[in-house]
């Protein structure tokens, strides 16, 4: 292993010599606390390396040794419940070591090594294998089956499995190759910057079903789909990926709070382990992996958080798991990386930033997908990411926030003004948008019904027409407007009040299925139907608006799953005001006749 010096220290940024050899990402021990960090740029025997912890007392001539390995995370059991540091380190074992701050040069690995789990194998004695086959498993949690692969680049005969319960360094197994024998061990190591290889992609068509009304309705994600979600402060973003962690419908979740403040961080450390799983009734924790990188811990971590919770997700993703990453916020991610370019003296971007700052969140998301995995029995997995962005000022014309929506398929746009009227989810219906909307939507409407397109599209029309009578209402008031406008209006309140707002925190609206989602819009559009026939036959539109059953509509979204039956009867309800309407309406125009 190389050997240098410091000469030159600015913040996390460290300029060494002497590392004859080392290569670009490669990790290094700094000074003699040995401090993690990473090599990020080489020119002229001058190595530049970002330190991953606090660099106060360093100095010049402090010794620098290269490790002769890239930034690389531990894949195996015990993952599952985690809580990590950037780096992986595992925050639990070290507040019990070091104490509630992180000691400087703390180095405990991320798997515990004295924790043993019990091997089953799946393979007999002599049996090919190939990479990404199964070799065996692990009950993990209660809810989560780990799935033993046989590591990358690695093939031949499977030889001394046997259940047993061992540690993750323990071998389980032989694999016999052309080149000899390979220990195998329930462990791998993964560097973070490379993508883990899989045999093919697939398109994106299996709706994510998240249970959000705003979401699943008119913005769908696909399984192994892309989101950005940017907002200004207080606009919900955390809520909402909170939401999506607790409903949508993956196996596996991998939150990666990037930057966030200690205290929301706090929340989610302390909320996740009291969430139940809606599918399981157990802790939501048990299927859980978070990252935390808060905001006063060492900025240059920040980058290597992402990348160590995508991997850790695609290692899930290679045992044919659907899995959702959460990432908040990439905002912080890309700040971190704007300091660091500018301590490297490099040419700066727009607003400062490095100019290959579209390059990486490239990078990062186009590491999700919906693929073909490794392995015999071509196992399908997914993973899905969702990015928060919080642009200054909830200004959408941010760098990162561009960058972004250059590559993600799905934006849910939050507005702060929404959010001030207490209306929640705050994604602004006018702005955001899906390009999966085409093939999702075919897919959802072929489970609940052929209608869901027909209806979803007039709904989206007559937010849109409420938007351009809005101006006029403004300056001369709701009732100046023609009746036909105060029923479009009326129409739109519905759908925005009694469909798109949804408490989080009630125990029945927090989650929709896909099948209520339908029949909730469904009442409204054909309310709104037979309503203008009825304002066509007489009726006036301020009754319309005072009907009985209108009450029942703005009720239903407290509907239980296992009573849907009801809606059918709200519609009844609703025909039958609307009809005597009319016929009250055709009597008194008969009467004006006369």
């Amino acid at each position: 292993m190389a050997t240098g010096k410091i000469e030159k220290v600015s913040g996390p940024l460290v300029v060494a010599t002497g590392l004859t050899g080392a290569k670009m990402y490669e990790v290094v021990r700094v000074g003699e606390e040995q401090l993690f960090g990473e090599i990020i740029e080489v020119r002229s025997g001058r190595y530049s390396i970002q330190v991953y912890e606090d660099t106060g007392g360093l100095g010049p001539g402090a010794p620098v040794t290269a490790t002769g390995a890239p930034l690389s995370v531990e894949l195996g059991p015990g993952l599952m419940t985690g809580i990590y540091d950037g780096i992986q380190r595992p925050l639990e074992v070290v507040r019990a070591k070091f104490g509630d701050f992180i000691s400087r040069g703390a180095n405990v690995p991320a798997l515990d090594r004295a924790k043993k789990w019990r091997f089953i194998p799946t393979v007999h004695d002599g049996q090919q294998v190939s990479p990404g086959d199964v070799l065996g498993t692990v009950q993990e949690t209660p809810i989560f089956l780990h799935k033993i692969m046989v590591p990358p680049g690695i093939t031949g005969k499977a030889v001394g499995f046997v259940e047993a319960e061992k540690n993750v360094e323990t071998p389980v197994g032989l694999i016999e190759t052309d080149h000899g024998q390979v220990e195998v061990r329930m462990m791998q190591l993964w560097p973070v910057r490379q993508g883990r290889p899989f045999v093919r992609r697939l398109p994106p068509e299996v709706p994510l079903v998240t249970g959000q009304r705003v979401i699943d309705m008119f913005f769908p994600l696909a399984k192994g789909g892309t989101a950005c979600v940017p907002g200004p402060f207080g606009s919900g973003k955390t809520v909402v990926q909170h939401q999506l962690a607790k409903w949508a419908d993956v196996d596996v979740v991998v939150y990666v709070g990037c930057g966030e403040r200690g205290n929301e961080m706090t929340d989610v450390l302390m909320e996740m382990p009291e969430l139940k799983d809606p599918r399981s009734g157990r802790p939501l924790i048990e299927r859980t992996t978070l990252v935390a990188n808060t905001s006063n811990m060492p900025v240059a971590a920040r980058e290597a958080s992402v990348f160590t919770g995508i991997t850790m997700a695609e290692y899930f993703r290679d045992m044919g798991y659907n899995v959702a990453l959460m990432a908040d916020s990439s905002s912080r991610w890309a700040e971190a990386m704007r300091e660091i370019s500018g301590r490297l003296e490099e040419m700066p971007g727009e607003e400062g930033y490095p100019a290959y700052l579209a390059s990486r969140i490239a990078a990062f998301y186009e590491r999700a997908g919906r693929t073909v995995c490794l392995g015999a029995d071509a196992r399908e997995g997914t993973l899905s990411l969702i990015g928060a962005v919080s642009p200054p000022g909830g200004d959408l014309s941010d760098p990162v926030v561009q960058a972004t929506l250059r590559v993600v398929k799905v934006f849910w746009g939050l507005d702060d003004a929404l959010a001030a009227q207490r209306h929640f989810p705050a994604i602004n219906w006018l702005n955001s948008y899906s390009l999966y909307l085409d093939t999702t939507e075919l897919a959802a409407a072929g489970g609940v019904d052929k209608l869901w397109p027909e209806f979803r599209s007039e709904a989206m029309g007559l937010l849109q027409r409420e938007a351009e009578l809005d101006e006029l209402v403004r300056l001369v008031g709701v009732d100046a407007l023609p009746a036909g406008d105060r029923l479009v209006m009326q129409g739109a309140k519905m759908i925005r009040e009694d469909f798109l707002h949804q408490n989080a925190f009630d125990p029945i609206d927090t989650f929709s299925s896909h099948r209520k989602q339908f029949l909730m819009l469904r009442n409204i559009i054909l309310f709104y139907r037979h309503a203008r026939k009825a304002f066509e036959a007489g009726a006036e539109v301020g009754e319309i608006a005072k009907l009985p059953a209108l009450e029942l509509v703005a009720r239903a979204k407290l509907i239980e799953e296992k009573n849907l039956g009801e809606f059918e009867i709200i519609l009844k309800r609703l025909y039958h005001e609307l009809d005597e309407l009319a016929v009250a309406g055709e009597a008194a125009g008969s009467e004006d006749g006369q």
